[in-house]
C-alpha cells in the first residue's frame, strides 16, 4: 500500500492499494464489513468486481482507523445519497464522527480511500485505463483542459488525469478544495485526491508517492 506524502500530526489519512494487498493485510479482513454491505455484495456476480469493492470498504475502515486510534473493527461507515435521500449508496460518511470527511474509490484491481476533516474525494485509475470517448469526456470536463489534452500527441494519460482529478472532486462535493494528483509507479495506478488540507499523515509500512498539487 502507499499514503500520499504529508507529516506528523496531520489529521488526513489517505491510502492506495492493489486489492490482493488490501485483502491480505493483517488487520483487515470481510468480516468487518456491516450486514448491509454484506447485501449489497450478493449482487456483485463478478468474483473480481467483488474483490475489488471488498477491498474498498476495507481501506476506508483502515484510513477512519488511523485517524480515529480506533481498530478497524470499531469503525462503522454509512452511506447515504443526497440525490434519492436512501441509505446503503451514495457517498460514505462516518456516523459516530461529522467532523469527518470519507471517500472510496476501486477500479480493475486497484483500491483508494481517505478520511480527513471536511470534505474529501479520492479517485484511482489504472494508468492503462484511456477515458472517452473525447465527445463525452467534452461535456463532463473543462473544455479548455480536454482542448489542451487532445492537442498533445498521446492524448490520453492527460485525459486519464483529468478524468480521475474531476472524479475526486465530484466526490467530494465540491470545486474549492485543494487537489492532489500523483502517479503511484509500483501499482500503475493514478490518483487524484480532493481535500485533506490538513495534510496526510504517513501511514504505517507505507511507501511515499510523490504527488502534485494545485
Amino acid at each position: 500500500m502507499s499514503s500520499g506524502p504529508g507529516r506528523v500530526g496531520a489529521a488526513a489519512v489517505a491510502l492506495v492499494a492493489t486489492t490482493a494487498e488490501v485483502l491480505a493485510h493483517p488487520e483487515l479482513d470481510e468480516g468487518l464489513l456491516a450486514p448491509w454491505e454484506r447485501h449489497r455484495l450478493a449482487g456483485i456476480r463478478v468474483p473480481a468486481r467483488r474483490d475489488d469493492v471488498v477491498a474498498a470498504r476495507l481501506l476506508l475502515r483502515l484510513c477512519a482507523s488511523r485517524v480515529t486510534g480506533l481498530p478497524p473493527r470499531d469503525v462503522t461507515p454509512a452511506q447515504s445519497c443526497p440525490g434519492c435521500g436512501r441509505d446503503g449508496h451514495g457517498r460514505p460518511y462516518l456516523p459516530d464522527r461529522p467532523g469527518l470527511g470519507a471517500s472510496l474509490s476501486h477500479a480493475d484491481g486497484l483500491a483508494a480511500a481517505v478520511v480527513g476533516p471536511g470534505p474529501v474525494g479520492i479517485d484511482v485509475e489504472p494508468l492503462t485505463r484511456r477515458p472517452g470517448p473525447v465527445s463525452v469526456l467534452r461535456r463532463l470536463l473543462p473544455h479548455d483542459e480536454v482542448r489542451a489534452a487532445c492537442a498533445e500527441p498521446d492524448p490520453g494519460p492527460a485525459l486519464l488525469r483529468l478524468w480521475v482529478r474531476r472524479e475526486a472532486l465530484f466526490k467530494a462535493g465540491r470545486d474549492d478544495v485543494r487537489l492532489t494528483e500523483w502517479t503511484d509507479r509500483r501499482r500503475e495506478a493514478v490518483v487524484a485526491l480532493a481535500g485533506a488540507d490538513g495534510g496526510l499523515l504517513p501511514s504505517l509500512s507505507l511507501g511515499q508517492a510523490p504527488p502534485s498539487g494545485r
